[in-house]
């Protein structure tokens, strides 16, 4: 079964110095697009353009490529490395370990 295509022409436009075109705050708002810094991969299929809006970071994951998040990855990989780290035998020795304040010791 085919998915139907969503298709509204949305007007003319004309592609001003250095190429650049200027899509329409309608259509930004419709395919909830910011007004700067978006990225689209452009498509050329039987004579047309395509511009399709991509995120390179998912959304929800973007607190993960934060340079600070990304600093704590980089030390914790380091601690492992280093063997700065303990293993548990359960959640409640864990759990007594972290309540007695002696996380860093072995």
């Amino acid at each position: 079964m085919a998915i139907p295509q969503f298709r509204k022409s949305f007007g003319i436009v004309q592609m001003k110095r250095r190429s650049t075109i200027t899509i329409g705050k309608e259509i930004r708002k419709t395919l909830h697009l910011a007004d700067e810094g978006d990225v689209f991969e452009m498509i050329v299929e039987d004579g047309r353009i395509i511009l399709e809006p991509k995120k390179l970071v998912p959304a929800d994951q973007a607190w993960y490529w934060t340079e600070e998040w990304q600093a704590a990855e980089r030390e914790a990989r380091e601690d492992y490395a280093a063997g700065r780290y303990k293993t548990f035998e359960n959640a409640d020795d864990f759990v007594k370990n972290l309540m007695s304040g002696n996380r860093n010791e072995d």
